[in-house]
Formats: structure tokens, sequence, C-alpha cells
């Protein structure tokens, strides 16, 4: 299970920086075309959603390894089993919102596959194709808080709780 996790965690990061990279050379294209006065049909706009991609790509990756801002000066501050409490609140709390999130991202992916969206820029894109990575991402997120609450309920502690004492103990030293 452990090798999965990791794989699953490896995947999400690997999304997100090939997403980057995608972006950069594009961008690069862009400015070079631009130099020999030549123009890439709406290289912005799929600039844009290749960010979007990137980002939402790489939120389980960030989550699990406690690279989201959270308020752990208050934590910190609290006793073991109080921190455990709030833990397990902000984990309940975050399931909740990025269930929501991935729910209607991938609703939304399904309506305007189902409507035949289509973007309103120079190249008419299906628009399901374009919101795919949020939904993808956001499901990812949403996964990742789960196997992070099970962690905790099976008594072991979370990826992030580990980074963030980590990087708490060299703030101090």
């Amino acid at each position: 299970m452990e090798k999965f996790r990791r794989l699953f965690y490896l995947t999400s990061a690997w999304g997100s920086g090939l997403c980057l990279i995608t972006m950069t050379l594009l961008i690069l294209a862009q400015i070079v075309a631009r130099m020999i006065d030549v123009v890439i049909p709406s290289s912005e706009d799929f600039a844009g959603w290749i960010l979007s991609a990137t980002i939402f790509f790489g939120l389980a990756y960030t989550f699990n390894n406690g690279g989201h801002i959270r308020v752990t000066i208050v934590l910190n501050r609290l006793s073991a089993k109080h921190r455990h409490i709030a833990e397990y609140i902000n984990l309940a709390i975050g399931l909740l919102i990025s269930g929501y999130l991935a729910y209607y991202t991938a609703f939304t992916v399904y309506e305007s596959l189902v409507f035949g969206e289509v973007t309103d820029t120079y190249l008419a894109v299906p628009l399901w194709m374009i919101q795919l990575p949020m939904a993808i991402g956001s499901s990812c997120l949403f996964l990742a808080i789960i196997d992070s609450l099970c962690l905790m309920i099976t008594g072991r502690t979370p990826s992030y709780i580990s980074s963030e004492d980590e990087l708490s103990i060299e703030g101090e030293g």
C-alpha cells in the first residue's frame, strides 16, 4: 500500500511538473514566433489553461508534503491531545471542501461534454478538455485528504504533519 501511495503522490507531482514545462515551452515558442513576426493562435489561452492544470495536478503532492498554508503557529502551541483533535477537525473540514470541489468540477466537465460546449477563443476547443485537469486534480486532493484521515484513524502520523514538524524544528534552530 505504501508503494501505491508514493506512486499516487509522485504521479500528481509529475503531472504538475510536465504541465509547467509544457507551459514554459509554449511561452518560449510564442516569444520566438513574435520575433520572426509569426502568431501562434490562442497561445495565451493555452498557457492559462496549462497553468490551471499545473496548479490542480500539484494539489495532492503539495498537501502530502505539508506545502499548503496552514496556521501551524496555533497548532504547535496546543497540547498533543488538543492538536490531535484539531487535526481531525481540519481534515474533516478539508474533506468536505475538497469533496464539494471534486464533485462540482467533475459535474462541470460532464455538463460541458453533454452540451458540447467549446471555448470562446480564436480556436474552439471542447471545454471539457480544459476543465478535466481541474476535476482530476480536485479528486486527487480529495483522495489525499482521505488518505491522511485514514492514517490518523489508524494511529499513524500523516506526512504533512511530519513535514510541518520538521520545518518547525528547523525554524527554531
